[in-house]
C-alpha cells in the first residue's frame, strides 16, 4: 500500500501515542450535553447555562501560541472556536498532554472530546475555554482543507464530483453545506409521511425480492435464491403488492420503497432509487391530483417557508391549483400538430418529421411517449398535470369513463421532468389480462421493458378490488427540485459509481529485483518513483540526495545507501 508522507507521519504519531499510554481509539462513552449550534445561537441569551459543557468534534484548525492555543472543532451542527491553555489542561507537573500530545501528535481531522465553559473573546467571538481534553479518534488520512490566499482565491477545495460522490464521508466533513441537502430531503420525506398518515393512510412494507417483477415498464436486476433454486428479481415497483393489500381490505396504504431498474445512469437516473407509492380505495385520479397538489405544496412550505422554490435559473411556484393539459393537448400546444386521430404509421412518420429517433419495436403508445418526451416534457417548468393517456401506454390504468381509447392517468411534470405518475387503477381482471397479453406481444417484438404477466396478481383481482386511485412519486427527483440540486447524485448519499480505477504501481518484488532493500521501498515510492521506468536514466547523486533527505524527514532509522548502490538500481531499471 502506497502511503503519502502525511499518512506515514500520522501512523507514526499513532504509534507514539500508544507507546506513551494514550489510547488513540478509546471505547468508553463520552456524554455530550450541547452542540456548536446551540452554543452559538443561545449563549448570549443564557450565559449561565454554559458554565459546564461537554462537547465532541473534529479538529479543523489549530493556532498554537506558546502556552496557549486557539483551534476550531466541528460537530454535526457546525464549527466553534476553542481556547486551550497548557496549565488548564495540565494542572500538575506533567505537561505532556499539551506540550507533546496537543502540540505535536494531534492533527487536523482528529476527533476530540472537551469539557469546559463558554466565554466571549476580546474580539467578540464565542469560544469554549477548555478545562479537559481527550483524543477520541486519531485520523490517519489528511483532510482536503480549502485555503484562501491574499487575493481571495480558494485553493484545494474538495469540489471534484467524482471524488465527492465516491467519498461522501469526506464531502460531508469539508463541505458542511452538503448536509443541508440531506437534512431537507429527510424533512421532505417526514412531511409527506405525516401528511399521508394524517389522511388515514397506513405505512406498509412489501417484498423487494420478487419472483415476478411488475408494476412498471423497465428492465430488472436478476438474482438467484440458492435454497429454493429459483430466480428472483429486485423490484422495479411495489405497485402490484400494494394493490393486493387493497384487495385484502386496507383502504389506504403507502410505502416509501427502494426500487431497482437495470437501465442507464445519468444526472437524472440511478439504478437504485426511492419512490413513494400510495393507493386509496373508492377514489379516482382526479381526487389523487388534488392530494398531490396539497401534499407537495406543504412540502415546499415546510422546507422553504413559501410555495416558491428556486431551481437553477427558474422560480417554481407549487401553490395550488396547478396547470392541466391532456397529453394530446400538450403535444398540439408545443408542436402545433394534432395527433389525436393518427394511427401507428402516421405517428411514426410524424416522429421522424419532428427529428425524433424511433425504431420498429415501438408501438402506438411508445411513439406518443417519445413525441411527448422530446417535444413537450422539457418545456414544462411550472408544475403541470398531463392527463388522459392512450390505453396502450398504461397497462395498469382504468379506461377513461368518456372514451375507452384513453385511460384515467396523470403525470405531474416540473422543471422539465416527471415527478409523479398516477392512475384510476384498473380493477377489471379480464381487461387486465388482455393488457398483460398485449405487453407480452410487445416483448415478442423486442421491447425488453414491456411488462410480464403476473398470474397471482390477476387471481387477486378476480377476488375483487374496489375502485382505487394509485400514485407514485420519485423521491430523488422531487428532492433535486426542493434542494436546487443539478444532479441526482447530489441527493443520494452514496450514488452508484463505476468501479474505481486503481493504478498498478510497481510491486515490492519488482523493486527488490533491482536490488533495492525492502525497508527503502516506501522512501523510493515517496520520492515519486512508483514505476520501474521512473528510475531509468536518472543521475544517481540526485536520487541519493533526495531519498536520504526524505528518510530523515520521515524519521526512519535506516542506514543510508551508497551512491554506488543507487547507481546499480538505476542501471538495473534500464535493463
Amino acid at each position: 500500500m502506497f502511503l503519502s508522507e502525511q499518512e506515514i507521519v500520522r501512523r507514526n504519531k499513532r504509534e507514539e501515542l500508544m507507546k506513551m499510554g494514550f489510547q488513540p481509539y478509546p471505547s468508553e462513552e463520552f456524554r455530550v450535553n450541547t452542540s456548536t449550534a446551540d452554543i452559538l445561537k443561545n449563549y448570549e441569551k443564557r450565559k449561565t447555562d454554559y458554565k459546564d459543557i461537554r462537547i465532541a468534534g473534529r479538529l479543523m484548525s489549530v493556532r498554537v501560541q506558546g502556552k496557549a492555543s486557539f483551534a476550531e472543532i466541528q460537530d454535526e451542527k457546525g464549527r466553534i472556536q476553542i481556547y486551550v491553555n497548557r496549565d488548564e489542561i495540565c494542572p500538575g507537573e506533567d505537561k505532556t498532554l499539551y506540550n507533546t500530545v496537543w502540540k505535536k501528535l494531534l492533527d487536523i481531522g482528529d476527533i476530540i472530546a472537551i469539557k469546559g465553559f463558554v466565554f466571549t473573546t476580546q474580539v467578540g467571538e464565542t469560544t469554549i475555554h477548555v478545562k479537559e481534553l481527550k483524543l477520541l479518534t486519531k485520523s490517519l488520512k489528511p483532510l482536503p482543507i480549502a485555503k484562501t490566499d491574499d487575493q481571495g482565491v480558494v485553493h484545494d477545495a474538495f469540489t471534484d464530483p467524482e471524488k465527492r460522490y465516491r467519498q461522501r464521508y469526506v464531502d460531508l466533513i469539508v463541505n458542511p453545506e452538503v448536509k443541508d441537502t440531506f437534512i431537507k430531503r429527510s424533512k421532505m420525506v417526514a412531511t409527506m409521511k405525516d401528511y399521508l398518515v394524517g389522511r388515514g393512510f397506513l405505512d406498509v412494507e412489501t417484498p423487494i425480492l420478487q419472483p415476478i417483477y411488475g408494476g412498471a415498464s423497465a428492465r430488472p436486476f436478476k438474482t438467484h435464491h440458492n435454497t429454493l433454486d429459483m430466480s428472483l428479481y429486485l423490484r422495479i415497483a411495489n405497485e402490484l403488492y400494494l394493490k393486493r393489500l387493497i384487495v385484502g381490505g386496507f383502504d389506504r396504504v403507502f410505502e416509501f420503497a427502494k426500487d431497482f431498474r437495470n437501465e442507464g445512469m445519468s444526472r437524472f437516473h440511478n439504478p437504485e432509487f426511492t419512490q413513494v407509492e400510495l393507493y386509496a380505495a373508492y377514489k379516482d385520479y382526479k381526487w389523487m391530483m388534488n392530494l398531490v397538489e396539497e401534499m407537495v405544496e406543504k412540502v415546499a412550505i415546510a422546507l422553504h417557508g413559501t410555495t416558491e422554490v428556486k431551481v437553477g435559473d427558474n422560480t417554481i411556484n407549487f401553490e395550488r391549483p396547478w396547470k392541466r393539459f391532456t397529453m394530446f393537448e400538450a403535444i398540439e400546444h408545443f408542436t402545433g400538430i394534432d395527433i389525436s386521430e393518427m394511427k401507428e404509421e402516421q405517428l411514426r412518420q410524424t416522429a421522424e418529421t419532428l427529428d425524433i429517433e424511433v425504431d420498429e419495436t415501438m408501438g402506438y403508445g411508445k411513439l406518443i411517449d417519445e413525441i411527448f418526451g422530446e417535444k413537450c416534457e422539457p418545456k414544462l417548468i411550472q408544475p403541470t398535470f398531463i392527463t388522459d393517456y392512450p390505453v396502450e401506454m398504461s397497462p395498469l390504468a382504468k379506461r377513461h369513463a368518456d372514451n375507452p381509447d384513453f385511460v384515467e392517468r396523470f403525470e405531474a411534470i416540473c422543471n422539465g421532468k416527471e415527478i409523479c405518475n398516477a392512475f384510476s387503477e384498473l380493477n377489471d381482471p379480464v381487461d387486465q389480462r388482455e393488457r398483460f397479453e398485449d405487453q407480452l406481444r410487445l416483448r415478442d417484438m423486442g421491447d425488453d421493458e414491456a411488462m410480464v404477466l403476473d398470474e397471482d396478481f390477476l387471481r387477486a383481482l378476480e377476488y375483487g378490488m374496489p375502485p382505487t386511485a394509485g400514485l407514485g412519486i420519485g423521491i430523488d427527483r422531487l428532492s433535486m427540485i426542493m434542494t436546487n440540486s443539478n444532479s441526482i447524485q447530489d441527493v443520494l448519499f452514496f450514488p452508484q459509481m463505476r468501479p474505481e480505477k486503481k493504478v498498478e504501481y510497481a510491486t515490492e518484488a519488482e523493486y527488490v529485483e533491482l536490488g533495492i532493500p525492502t525497508e527503502w521501498i516506501p522512501v523510493i515510492q515517496k520520492a515519486g518513483y512508483l514505476f520501474i521506468d521512473d528510475l531509468k536514466g536518472l543521475k544517481a547523486g540526485k536520487v541519493h540526495s533526495q531519498i536520504c533527505g526524505l528518510k530523515k524527514k520521515m524519521k526512519l532509522q535506516l542506514s543510508n545507501p551508497s551512491i554506488e548502490d543507487v547507481q546499480s538500481w538505476i542501471d538495473n531499471a534500464a535493463k
